[in-house]
């Protein structure tokens, strides 16, 4: 009898933290092959978006080793809009402070999240697709583990 209440004092408790973020409209990571992030390798989130009315803001999600040998990382930021039309954007993102900390939690493995847009409004109804590249001037950028993208609403 106690281990089915523990059971289902488990499940609420999962429950209740997965149904807290009220604010996250799309949130997804992937993981970055071998932790090895080519030049040629583009992750790509699609999202379908019925809201043109509403506020958003965009976040960068990252996570990296502590090995990770450089205190930021450039991203251009390729958005594919419902009608065809695409956009461009280069973002550099800051990970560690001028002393070399990380300012991302964690000690092995440091995770950011970054704001990059804030307040924004989609133009028209239907499915964007945003494609993520390093853009470090190197082939293969090690000790990155993971790109995600994360949206949203602004209250």
């Amino acid at each position: 009898m106690q281990n089915k209440a523990f059971v289902s004092i488990i499940f609420y408790v999962l429950l209740l933290l997965v149904s807290c973020d009220d604010k996250r409209f799309y949130e997804k990571n992937l993981s970055i092959k071998n932790e090895v992030w080519n030049v040629n390798d583009k992750p790509f989130f699609d999202v379908e978006v019925k809201d043109t009315i509403r506020l958003y803001n965009f976040y960068i999600n990252l996570r990296n080793s502590s090995a990770y040998e450089y205190s930021n990382i450039y991203l251009f930021l390729n958005t594919y809009f419902p009608n065809g039309e695409q956009s461009r954007d280069t973002i550099e993102c800051i990970l560690a402070d001028p002393r070399g900390y990380w300012l991302g939690k964690g000690t092995e493995i440091i995770e950011h999240q970054i704001l990059f847009k804030r307040g924004v409004r989609f133009p028209m109804a239907g499915t964007y697709r945003f494609e993520f590249e390093q853009a470090m001037r190197k082939d293969n950028l090690e000790d990155v583990l993971d790109i995600g993208l994360r949206i949203e609403y602004v209250n």
